[in-house]
């Protein structure tokens, strides 16, 4: 193991700051003072390239060249999005389409002003051919391990770069509440710790080298702010949140990743507490601006300002829409498909309804960060990026981050890890799929289409096949992700006797935002029969879920003697689940969600105690009763844990700090890694407490029989809340620590 993959395990995280320079302030100021109110407003602009592209040419994006350069030049846009064809290109394509883009802005318009590409390169460079891709952010949030978020967020830095692209909308910091929301597994998960920890390490790999260097990319936090709080649970819709709720648990990460340097936003495109977030100043300003001091691009999502019209229901014309979003804070509007942005916009600053001044303020940001990213000195693709399209150690790093992302939910009886020679039935929909193994995001938007997938990218079934032997493996899908059947049961149970033990794949195809909304939780009912079926059978049965959210199996759970949670592991998953079907890794992973265990019960573990604890207050009778607790995953090995202390029984409110400590053992017989969670509970508040909070996690790797280690730091900021008159404040009293089944009370003084 080299010493980048020796890092994965245990590795630091240096802070990236960011700072504009005097001489970069300076250029900006001279080209503003040279810009038209036409031209300001075209800057804040961002179309998308479909009406460009010719769409009879199905092979690669043929661009309409003349209409594009037409439209760039006369309303002087400032930033272009996506991949029409939603569909992979390869990196020669990539680099035609920037310098067309590119020779339209920088040779047609009066000031040459380039372009700013932007793409959602989500878990590696999703629009470039034959790409490796991670796992989706929540798999990575199952690992619990930082190191594989920043170089998610390297390689995709690298790799998009490349392209000619160095704008990523990545990463998501929405922090997850509803398991039936589509954009779940774009998440770190429901702990508000995993996203501010993966989510800052995942703009410092993109960031890594400076935005002006050929390895890396803007990032971009998104979706600000409570996007995944929707009361329905599907997308784009309403959320109504508190104010310390907001602050406590959706704000942190953003905040972190400002200090991370992040240098643009994408604004949440739903409403809260009845107001659409697009025309909010006080998101937009108070919290983004004045409170958390960014300083770069805040950006629509698509066609969000329209949407105050259309589907918000807050403005009356397209125009009031475009009012509302600009003087709230908008600096630029992803329109995506016209130039009525343009012209509304203009026709507001004509009517003295918006100020220059306000224009002044969002395309001086814009420049800023067109001229950090180098794109003034060169605009184009950039020669020296090329080999980065596909990084050597890429691979290697994608099938790393999908074994630690596999979580094993069972394992009764030790059934995993099969023997070597084992005969296997494998069956279920997500045996032979790709796509529900990467999600959305994977060489098109939703992910679904498997032409697009890279030839040598193996399904769980090729995995399978590539460890067990073809002799040893036979293949019936039994029925399709909609739970239509497409096997007779007879001739499954006749193939399931002739073998040692069934691998049944199960869960969800690929799936983005409003196309993955679901009324049901509970996986589709023909996908249970077929599991029914083949446990009637008496052989052991290993279930694998491959799917992005916690599709409930309580009533079918009891059944498979294993159960392996593959959380869209990425296209190197098939090897990793296959890998640790056989043994030949030892899944770590742990939940970064809770799995409920009924459609109506969805508590996350940091509930308020007075929906977890019953009215007897009796904790041993708990409420919180999920089918796998957040932090749930098992090991091939056995860990026991002693020497649990802590630094002392107080601490003070303010700059204070205590110490825990454990000695983890791997008292087993097979190397394994233990990831361990650190939780705190405030006893009494003045704001009804959480059951738990999350504020640190760590990890140890173990040869059997070896001990380390392992400390944990509690801070009196991991004890702050946000009390009723808005101020952050830490207050006195007992506080409890958890550590994997151990217990301390402490007390904050004032």
């Amino acid at each position: 193991m080299n010493s980048r993959f020796s890092a994965i395990l245990f590795a630091g995280i240096g802070l990236i700051s960011f700072t504009s320079s005097a001489q970069v302030s300076e250029k900006v100021e001279n080209i503003l003072r040279k810009m038209t109110v036409e031209e300001k407003v075209g800057q804040m602009t961002q179309l998308t390239l479909g009406p460009f592209v010719d769409m009879n040419v199905k092979d690669k994006m043929v661009l309409k060249k003349d209409e594009l350069r037409k439209t760039l030049v006369d309303f002087h846009i400032g930033s272009v999005l996506n991949n029409a064809q939603d569909h992979a290109q390869t990196l020669a394509e990539w680099h035609e389409i920037i310098r067309t883009v590119q020779d339209a802005a920088t040779k047609g318009t009066r000031l040459g002003i380039p372009v700013l590409y932007g793409v959602d390169a989500i878990h590696g460079a999703t629009y470039l051919k034959d790409s490796p891709l991670f796992p989706q952010q929540l798999g990575i949030a199952c690992s619990r391990n930082t190191v594989l978020a920043k170089e998610m967020g390297r390689m995709a830095a690298m790799s998009t770069r490349a392209t000619g692209i160095r704008w990523n909308f990545a990463p998501v910091l929405d922090v997850a509440r509803s398991p039936l929301w589509s954009r779940f597994p774009e998440t770190f998960g429901e702990s508000t710790c995993l996203v501010k920890t993966l989510g800052k390490a995942n703009i410092e790999g993109a960031q890594e080298k400076g935005l002006g260097d050929y390895r890396s990319v803007a990032a971009c936090m998104k979706h600000f702010l409570g996007y995944s709080a929707a009361n329905t649970g599907k997308d784009r819709t309403s959320a109504f949140i508190a104010d310390h709720v907001l602050r406590d648990v959706f704000l942190p990460p953003f905040w972190e990743a400002v200090k991370a340097g992040a240098r643009t936003v994408m604004i949440n495109s739903g409403d809260i507490n009845g107001v659409p977030v697009h025309a909010s100043s006080y998101v937009m300003k108070d919290l983004l601006r004045k409170e958390l001091g960014f300083t770069g691009i805040a950006v629509s999502d698509w066609e969000d300002i329209i949407k105050l019209r259309t589907r918000h229901h807050v403005a009356e014309t397209d125009k009031e829409a475009v009012f509302q979003s600009i003087n709230a804070g908008l600096d630029m509007s992803m329109v995506p498909y016209s130039t009525s942005f343009c012209t509304l916009l203009l026709e507001l600053v004509k009517e003295g309804r918006i100020s220059e001044a306000r224009l002044d303020e969002s395309v001086r940001r814009i420049l800023t960060v067109k001229m950090e990213l180098g794109l003034f000195e060169n605009a184009y693709p950039e020669p020296a990026a090329f080999k980065n399209a596909y990084p050597a150690e890429a691979p290697a790093l994608c099938l790393e981050a999908a074994r630690q992302s596999l979580v094993l939910l069972k394992n009764e009886a030790s059934v995993l890890p099969l023997k070597m020679g084992s005969k296997i039935l494998v069956a279920g929909p997500a045996a032979d799929n790709m796509p529900s193994l990467s999600g959305s995001w994977s060489y098109s938007w939703q992910g679904n289409d498997p032409i697009w997938y890279p030839k040598d990218a193996l399904t769980i079934l090729g995995g399978l096949r590539k460890i067990a032997g073809d002799a040893n493996v036979r293949y019936l899908p039994g029925c399709d992700f909609a739970g239509k059947l497409t096997t007779p049961v007879s001739e499954i149970i006749k193939t399931a006797e002739l073998s040692d033990a069934i691998v049944v794949c199960l869960g969800e195809e690929a799936y983005a935002e409003i196309p993955g909304n679901i009324n049901d939780l509970n996986l589709p009912l023909n996908q249970k029969t077929l599991l029914r079926s083949l446990a009637a059978t008496g052989k052991p049965v290993i279930l694998v879920l491959a799917e992005g959210r916690p599709r409930l199996i309580t009533d079918v759970s009891s059944l498979p003697a294993a159960i392996l949670l593959a959380p869209q592991p990425g296209t190197k998953g098939g090897e990793a689940i296959a890998e640790a079907i056989f043994g030949k890794f030892n899944p770590s992973g742990k939940l970064a969600f809770t799995y409920p265990a009924n459609p109506h019960d969805l508590l996350t573990y940091d509930a308020p105690v007075t929906d977890v604890l019953p009215e007897n207050n009796d904790t041993k009778q708990a409420l919180y009763r999920p089918l796998f607790p957040f932090g749930h995953g098992l090991s091939y090995t056995t860990f026991s844990h002693s020497g649990f202390s802590v630094s002392g029984n107080e601490m003070k409110s303010q700059g204070d700090s205590l110490t825990v400590k454990i000695t983890v053992t791997n008292s087993g017989k097979m190397e394994g890694r233990e990831v361990l969670d650190l939780f705190i509970r405030d006893e009494v508040a003045s704001l009804v407490p959480a059951w738990r909070k999350h504020i640190a996690f760590g990890s140890a790797q173990l040869k059997a029989g070896e001990s380390k280690d392992v400390s944990f730091t509690i801070r009196s900021s991991d004890l702050e809340i946000t009390s009723a008159n808005g101020k952050r404040i830490v207050e006195p009293g007992y506080f409890q620590v958890f550590l994997n089944g151990q217990e301390h009370r402490f007390l904050v003084k004032p």
